[in-house]
């Protein structure tokens, strides 16, 4: 492994509906990457693109209006068109993420909740033992929320932020098929002894109903990530919908949302990708 001279390049993928790239190409160029924005339409024209990228996005929005579910159509283009390409990436050691819609369509593709996608010879999309489904009450929920962080997680973005009170470690939801589930028990137990649930809402703050309060989980090797939150929207301690009571000191470092990111890009910085 070495360090790099040049800032990483990450790439944000677009489709009609999502509307949360711009969010995410901030983000990632705050945390010091060279951010493109990238339809969709175009990786599916020319594959090799993907392989110049070091960090991949999967925005929120509702990709091609939600037809059929949430991020389905976008997904299943992906995974027909670019599986080769993503397990491709995921095994050479590009950070992924997807926040919200992008959850909904990393689980669909299959690249989460992971362990194929880095080891199968002859990568095909496996099949799915996750989901993210109708919100227990119903209904679309917007708002902010408290979350725990596993400090136990491989999760190359979540990592030093464990420590965090509850008060700063809040994040914005906004989503109606919020609801992690399981295809059995196994599946979960397996999560949990791997330490693949990265983030949970707190005990009060499970709106959505979630299996194991889960709201983010990474692959076995900890650089695939995704969460129904959004950490593109807390890049500045102005958007904490209580930030003139946080206190003075902890306003000075970075928000939880650019740590998330700006912890990525240290990673594929450090090693060669």
């Amino acid at each position: 492994m070495s360090s790099r001279n040049t800032a990483p390049r990450a790439v944000v993928l677009r489709a009609a509906g999502t509307n949360c790239d711009g969010e995410m190409v901030r983000a990632f160029t705050l945390a010091g990457a060279r951010a493109d924005l990238l339809h969709l339409d175009r990786l599916v024209a020319d594959p090799a693109q993907l392989d110049g990228y070091d960090l991949i996005g999967f925005p929120g929005g509702f990709s091609y209006g939600d037809d059929i579910a949430s991020g389905r159509v976008f997904a299943l283009r992906v995974r027909e068109r670019l599986y080769a390409r993503f397990h491709a990436a995921v095994k050479r050691g590009a950070c992924v993420i997807g926040a919200c819609n992008g959850f909904q369509i990393m689980t669909q593709i299959g690249l989460l909740p992971g362990g194929e996608t880095v080891t199968d010879a002859a990568p095909t999309p496996p099949e799915r033992s996750i989901a993210l489904t109708d919100n227990i009450n119903g209904r679309f929920i917007d708002r902010w929320l408290h979350m725990e962080v596993n400090p136990a997680s491989p999760c190359v973005w979540t990592q030093g932020l464990a420590g965090l009170s509850e008060q700063v470690m809040m994040l914005p939801v906004a989503h109606g098929e919020g609801r992690f589930v399981t295809k059995s028990p196994d599946v979960m137990a397996d999560l949990e002894r791997r330490g693949q649930v990265a983030i949970r809402y707190a005990e009060t703050d499970n709106v959505n109903g979630s299996q194991g309060r889960v709201a983010g989980i990474c692959d076995p090797t900890g650089r695939v990530f995704a969460l129904m939150p959004h950490p593109e929207r807390y890049l500045e301690w102005a958007n904490h919908p209580f930030a003139t009571s946080l206190p003075q000191q902890t306003r000075q470092g970075e928000t939880p949302g650019l740590r998330m990111f700006r912890n990525a890009v240290e990673h594929v910085s450090n090693v060669a990708v």
